[in-house]
């Protein structure tokens, strides 16, 4: 069979082309789960009798390997236990915001009276921004403490670790998104089926175009979870920032990032909240609404 015949076989036939997104979208969260693997096979030195309590950083290079990855991981520790407590708060109140908003979109926005079909995928949107959000700041918080055990002994290796940590992000982010996108297009399609097979082109186009004006809710749930982590965890981040440097270093004329000053792991918790919580919800935001205004767009074409 030649290229152009498998190309027009796979243009003629939407079921296909929905299965080979599927099977895209579950290889790359399959990916992501195993640089995941990759990241926490790296070990770092979590227990001890306290006698690596004193030690500091400043110290490493007469301290053991096995003192000085304590004392990493009690700082690493630290940072993960601060960022999972902002983002239980911060999301607990996106969701609250999310749930009464989409009351609103179920009222004011919906083009069928009393019919979720906008309502359905803006909540799914959010819901899937949120665990995008979670998962690259849950595998950062981690990758973190094991590229410095790397950087220790080799350049490479901490790199591999660091990039691994941005391949989850990435590819679990793109690979969830798009399952969750095409499930919800291939159930709007079962549930419009009638109105899509019309054999009048002017309805089944008018039919397309209501339907995923629908579905483009889903970009708009994306957005309104990146709004709270973006512009929540950036003045979060922002904030400890400025305060660690006034307090440690004009005040207490501290090193910058000395682990004496406390505001430094405000500030590491700010960085991961913003910049890869944030960053993720984010991500998932725009690539949910290119997508969404391409089928509007096709649609109405």
């Amino acid at each position: 069979m030649t290229t152009s015949a498998i190309v027009e076989e796979l243009w003629a036939s939407p079921a296909l082309q929905e299965q080979i997104i599927l099977v895209c979208s579950i290889v790359s969260i399959n990916f992501g789960l195993y640089n995941v693997y990759k990241v926490l096979s790296v070990k770092v030195h979590s227990h001890g009798d306290g006698s690596y309590a004193d030690i500091e950083l400043q110290d490493a290079g007469t301290a053991s390997d096995e003192a000085v990855e304590h004392k990493m991981n009690e700082i690493a520790k630290l940072i993960q236990d601060g960022s999972s407590t902002f983002l239980r708060e911060e999301y607990f109140y996106t969701f609250v915001f999310t749930v009464i908003f989409g009351v609103i979109i179920f009222f004011t926005a919906e083009q069928y009276p009393m019919m979720p079909y906008t309502t359905i995928p803006f909540l799914l949107g959010a819901f899937t921004s949120i665990i995008a959000g979670y998962i690259g700041m849950q595998i950062a918080v981690r990758a973190n403490v094991r590229t410095a055990k790397e950087a220790r002994h080799s350049l490479d290796g901490a790199f591999n670790v660091a990039f691994r940590g941005g391949l989850v992000l990435g590819f679990t982010l793109v690979g969830l998104a798009l399952l969750v996108l095409v499930l919800l297009i291939m159930a709007y399609k079962s549930h419009f089926h009638l109105e899509l097979t019309q054999s009048d082109p002017k309805k089944r186009t008018e039919a397309y175009l209501m339907m995923f004006e629908a579905i483009a809710g889903y970009g708009l749930g994306g957005s309104t979870v990146a709004l709270f982590g973006r512009v929540g965890g950036g003045i979060y981040t922002k904030a400890a920032d400025v305060g660690a440097d006034l307090v440690g270093k004009v005040v207490e004329n501290l090193d910058e990032d000395s682990i004496m000053n406390p505001g430094v792991i405000a500030d590491n918790v700010g960085d991961n909240v913003g910049d890869i919580a944030g960053m993720g919800s984010d991500l998932f935001g725009s690539f949910a609404e290119a997508t969404c205004a391409c089928l509007v767009i096709s649609a109405s074409s």
